[in-house]
């Protein structure tokens, strides 16, 4: 047995010291070592017998230590692998403004004020394509005796080598050995000294590989700065343990993508030559590790989503693409502009969903000019064949891979918050935002507080957590219409396909509930009161408003109108229409009345859908559903009635808004001309109104009589008159 004292000559066996002046005070150098490792086994064999299951590491040599580096690296994962060969890059002209931000921040002499910059973007907005512009870049730079590019590792969760960090330590030094020769020499002898480095911890490799050889340069800080570029660290979804599967892949990913910014922030603390480039999607762990203490001082952040032109650079790429296509099938003539510009609409502003249209139309076996109409005339329900077109696939594929990284137990709690989300999409606006709507959907849906945000929490590369800014009134909750044309068709979706007859339905209930709180002045004001108010007769129109529906589901609609019977439809319209607390800032001097007129116009004030809904009930529930139509339009008389008579004494300041007079008088000429038959208290308040306005001024009227045009709808359905003012 070897004595335990050889162990004062290092880790493993080295040559013993010869006895003699000659080798005093000389430094030792590692004999040629045979190493081995066997399967099953932790340990290895140093020049010992071995049989079995053995995979044999070599080092004699510098030359062969850093070949023995390259065996190991995750060779498909550099800028300019076969792997990723042709790999992508921006298309001519665009994107210049994020490329010149980051020429910009970067600085290869004295480096930038900030070693690392993260640009960051929702799935399809090119960040790989950015990133093999900027190597392609860098290494193509000519007037300078070194090279810019340090180090790329575009990370790829299909790839088993590049989906997990194993490889990324030994892969970013292998490449600064062979971009900085005078670093190479020290890599070479850290790998020759000791073989299983390779096998040791990520933050031990990253010492012994990357910063222990620096150091042994001296004087690094007057080397010129290295760019190391990161793309894709969303993509490092696995811990690189064996036997993994796809269900722990959610578990292990937010782990993992740490792990990678803390070796990262331990090469910054060490004050390396290097500046680091990372691109990703705004993962909420991503950003909590950016937006900490650790990072905060260190990082720039480029919001790749808000800056530049992304309808230009996308009209760049269209026209391109459709000139060369158009020359391919010698067609000069097309495409007619109307079509491109039908095409750059419906893209907005994504270059993933325009890429993925050029490459479905750009097919040698049909016509590039029919493809292209079918897909612009195309809808949620279109042509099937297109789903499984290989362009399309792929894109369907990145949403199914979004989906499957949140974990196993909350994907049906995910898809029910979807739902919830796609059916009020419409009233999310420039006021009213994803972090407001889902404490008011969770208590809709019956879900404890802050269950929808966490079961979403995996998904910000599809939905727009961000705040929306004033004015942006094409706000919605998902960067993208593709998204939501996914999630509603089960052949693309397949497990997280949407319901939104059930999101609607589960939606009802929570409003009607909520309702019940109106005859308190003190509850009617709370945010998911008002919010139940506003949509529950959209919801109500699209869950029930088909025949079909209620009589597949004819046990649960029933139920429903019984619960509609309970609701003080009355005061909700009234808290509706009139004064109240908004969920979002009034606008500037709107007074209470044109605030109240225009509440008319919204969905939720009676819609004759929602009304004639009720007539679906099965005939042996014909007493119910008589009841429940008495109920709402009753109510909505009692409703307008009140709103007319509380504004029926009128000052000269309302007298000087000179379209509100004459508006108000057309109502009451109207009203009277009508057939139908109105409540006592409209026709009191209307005569109120008609006294007060003798001498209307009919100056300038346009812009108010949209307000009062659906009053006057309500007043005269059914009519035989139609010599009406508007």
């Amino acid at each position: 047995m070897a004595s335990r004292a050889n162990l004062r000559y290092g880790p493993y066996p080295t040559q013993r010291p010869v006895s003699g002046n000659h080798l005093v005070g000389a430094r030792r150098s590692p004999v040629r070592q045979n190493v081995f490792f066997q399967q099953g086994s932790q340990g290895p064999i140093f020049n010992g017998p071995i049989a079995g299951g053995v995979t044999h590491y070599h080092a004699e040599s510098s030359k062969e230590a850093l070949q023995f580096l390259y065996s190991h690296s995750a060779t498909g994962a550099m800028h300019d692998s076969d792997e990723r060969f042709p790999p992508p890059l921006c298309h001519p002209g665009t994107r210049e403004a994020v490329v010149l931000r980051i020429k910009a921040w970067y600085g290869y002499q004295k480096g930038p004020g900030k070693p690392i910059m993260w640009v960051h973007a929702p799935a399809g907005y090119g960040k790989t394509a950015i990133a093999g512009t900027i190597s392609k870049m860098l290494e193509e730079t000519v007037g300078l005796d070194f090279g810019l590019l340090g180090a790329t590792f575009f990370f790829w969760r299909t790839s088993p080598e590049r989906n997990n960090p194993t490889r990324f330590i030994i892969t970013i030094a292998h490449q600064l050995a062979m971009s900085i020769p005078e670093l190479k020499p020290h890599i070479e002898n850290a790998v020759s000294r000791n073989p299983l480095i390779l096998k040791k911890a990520l933050e031990v490799q990253l010492v012994k590989l990357i910063v222990e050889p620096f150091r042994a340069l001296g004087g690094s800080e007057d080397m010129p700065n290295r760019l190391v570029i990161i793309d894709g660290l969303d993509e490092c979804i696995n811990s690189g343990q064996e036997s993994r599967v796809e269900k722990q892949y959610a578990e292990d990913q937010e782990k993992v993508q740490v792990l990678v910014l803390k070796l990262i922030h331990t090469l910054v603390s060490h004050r390396l030559p290097l500046s680091y480039l990372i691109l990703s999607r705004p993962e909420a762990w991503i950003k909590q590790q950016i937006d900490s203490s650790l990072f905060t001082d260190l990082v720039e952040i480029l919001d790749l989503y808000a800056t530049g032109d992304h309808m230009r650079d996308v009209e760049k790429f269209v026209r391109a693409e459709l000139s060369r296509i158009a020359t391919n099938i010698g067609d000069g003539g097309w495409p007619r502009d109307g079509i491109v510009q039908r095409f750059i609409s419906r893209t907005n502003g994504h270059l993933l969903y325009a890429s993925i249209v050029i490459r479905h139309i750009d097919d040698p076996y049909d016509d590039p000019r029919q493809r292209l109409e079918d897909i612009l005339d195309a809808s949620t329900d279109s042509d099937i064949d297109l789903a499984y077109s290989t362009p399309f696939s792929s894109l369907h594929e990145l949403y199914r891979q979004i989906l499957r990284s949140c974990p196993g137990g909350i994907r049906s709690l995910m898809v029910e918050v979807l739902e919830d989300m796609i059916v009020t999409s419409w009233y999310f606006n420039s006021h009213f935002g994803l972090n407001d709507s889902l404490p008011v959907l969770d208590a809709l849906s019956s879900r404890a507080a802050g269950r929808g945000a966490r079961a979403l929490r995996g998904l910000h590369a599809v939905v727009r957590w961000c705040q929306p800014n004033p004015g942006d009134h094409e706000f919605g909750p998902f960067y993208h219409s593709s998204f939501v044309e996914f999630l509603t068709n089960p052949v693309f979706s397949l497990e997280f396909a949407v319901d939104k007859g059930r999101g609607c339905r589960r939606l009802i209930w929570g409003c009607l509930e909520r309702m019940t709180a109106v005859t308190s002045e003190r509850e009617a004001d709370r945010v998911d009161v008002q919010f139940a108010l506003r949509t529950f007769q959209s919801l109500w129109i699209e869950a029930w408003s088909s025949r079909e529906d209620v009589e597949l589901l004819q046990d649960e609609f029933v139920k429903v109108v019984q619960k509609l019977l309970t609701v003080d439809l009355s005061a909700c319209f009234i808290r509706l229409l009139g004064p109240r607390k908004r969920i979002y800032p009034p606008s500037p001097q709107e007074d209470r009345l044109i605030d109240a007129l225009r509440a008319f116009r919204h969905p939720s004030t009676v819609r004759p859908s929602f009304v004639n809904s009720l007539i679906h009930l099965p005939r042996e529930s014909d007493p119910l559903a008589q009841q429940a139509i008495f109920h709402v339009l009753s109510s909505t008389d009692q409703a307008v009635g009140h709103l007319l008579h509380r504004y029926r004494s009128f000052d000269q300041d309302l007298h000087r808004r000179n379209t509100l007079p004459y508006l108000l008088s057309s109502l009451y000429d109207c009203s009277m001309r009508s057939n139908r038959w109105k409540s006592a208290e409209v026709v009191r308040a209307l005569d109120c109104l008609h006294e007060k306005l003798t001498r209307p001024v009919r100056q300038s009227y346009w812009d108010l009589r949209s307000y009062i045009r659906p009053i006057l709808d309500y007043i005269l359905q059914d009519d035989t008159c139609t010599q009406i003012w508007y």
